[in-house]
C-alpha cells in the first residue's frame, strides 16, 4: 500500500474529456473540478496532482517527466513521436466504445480512387503533419503539407486539394461531400506513462492499480451478470444456453434439488438468452449491472 501521493497526471480536454471523467468516476477514482478549467484532483492517496490539458500535449510532456501518467490518442502518441511506456489500450472514443480511424478523404466528386492515385503537388491539410508527411513519402507521392487548427474538412476543394482527419463514424466528412480514400492508422485511447515512473517502484504499483481499475470498468460496459435457479433435471439444458467468459458458476441450494447458475453475457443478448433460459426450466432469473470485471 503506498502511503504518499505519488503520481501527477494528464487527462485529455476536448473530444475524449467527457467519457474520461466518467471512466474515472465508475472507476472511483471521480475527478473534482473547479473554477480554474484545467485544475482538477483526485480524492486518492495515490495521486498528487492532475491536470486537464489537449491530448496532443500529453504525449511530449509525460515523456519529459512533467507527469508520470496520461491518457491520449494512438494518433497523438505518433504524431509528437513520444518516447513513453504504453500501460494499456483503453478502446473508448467520443460516442463511447470505439475506434477512431486517421483517414485520406478527397471531394466526392474527384476522380481519386486510391492514395496513390493523389497528383504530386497537391495541397494536404491536416492536424497531424508529421504522420501525414511520413505517410505520403513512403508511398512515393511528393505534395505540400499545411497544418490545420480546425475545420480541416471546410478547406476542400476551394483552399485545399486532400484532407487527412481522424473520423468516428464518418458522417462529418460526408457531410461536407468528402469520401474517404485511404486509412492511414486506427487510433484509441492509451493509458501512457514516464519510462522513469514506470521503473520506480511505488509508481510502478500505483500506475498499475489505476490501470486495474481502469480496465475493469471498460471490461465490464456492455455486459450483465445473470443469476438463476435450476431444478437438477433442467441443469445441463440451461447450462447448454448460456454463453460465459469462462464457465459459469453452478452451487447447490441448501437441502433442495435446486441449483443456483450465475455467468456473465453481453447485454446485447440479453433478451434472447432470457426467454431461452425460462423454457428450458429456469427460474427467478435476476438480471444485474456489473460496474467492474477484474481478470
Amino acid at each position: 500500500m503506498i502511503g504518499a501521493s505519488v503520481l501527477k497526471i494528464a487527462l485529455p480536454k476536448g473530444s475524449l474529456q467527457e467519457q474520461t471523467l466518467r471512466l474515472f468516476a465508475e472507476a472511483d477514482l471521480p475527478v473534482n473540478r473547479s473554477a480554474r478549467e484545467y485544475s482538477v484532483s483526485i480524492d486518492d492517496a495515490r495521486v498528487s496532482a492532475v491536470k486537464m490539458l489537449r491530448p496532443q500535449e500529453i504525449p511530449k510532456y509525460v515523456e519529459e517527466g512533467y507527469f508520470d501518467l496520461g491518457i491520449s490518442g494512438l494518433d497523438c502518441i505518433t504524431e509528437a513521436g513520444a518516447d513513453v511506456v504504453e500501460v494499456a489500450d483503453m478502446p473508448y472514443a467520443k460516442t463511447g466504445a470505439g475506434v477512431m480511424k486517421m483517414v485520406i478523404a478527397v471531394p466526392e466528386d474527384s476522380d481519386i480512387r486510391q492514395a496513390a492515385d493523389i497528383r504530386p503537388g497537391s495541397r494536404v491539410t491536416t492536424e497531424f503533419p508529421n504522420i501525414t508527411r511520413k505517410y505520403f513519402e513512403n508511398l512515393g507521392v511528393p505534395v505540400d503539407v499545411f497544418y490545420s487548427y480546425g475545420a480541416t474538412e471546410a478547406k476542400v476543394p476551394e483552399i485545399m486539394d486532400v484532407i487527412v482527419d481522424l473520423t468516428e463514424t464518418g458522417s462529418t466528412l460526408r457531410r461536407n461531400s468528402l469520401r474517404v480514400i485511404d486509412v492511414i492508422l486506427e487510433s484509441t485511447t492509451r493509458l501512457i506513462a514516464n519510462k522513469a515512473s514506470w521503473e520506480d517502484p511505488d509508481r510502478r504499483r500505483a500506475i498499475e492499480e489505476i490501470r486495474t481499475l481502469l480496465l475493469g470498468v471498460i471490461d465490464a460496459r456492455g455486459r450483465v451478470l445473470l443469476s438463476m435457479n435450476v431444478h437438477k433435471d433442467q441443469l445441463d439444458g440451461v447450462v447448454g444456453v448460456l454463453p460465459a467468459m469462462k464457465r459459469p458458476t453452478v452451487a447447490p441450494l441448501y437441502n433442495s434439488d435446486y441449483f443456483e447458475i450465475s455467468t456473465v453475457v453481453d447485454k446485447s443478448s440479453v433478451n434472447v438468452i432470457i426467454p431461452r433460459l425460462k423454457a428450458k426450466g429456469a427460474e427467478d432469473i435476476l438480471e444485474q449491472n456489473i460496474s467492474k470485471i477484474v481478470r
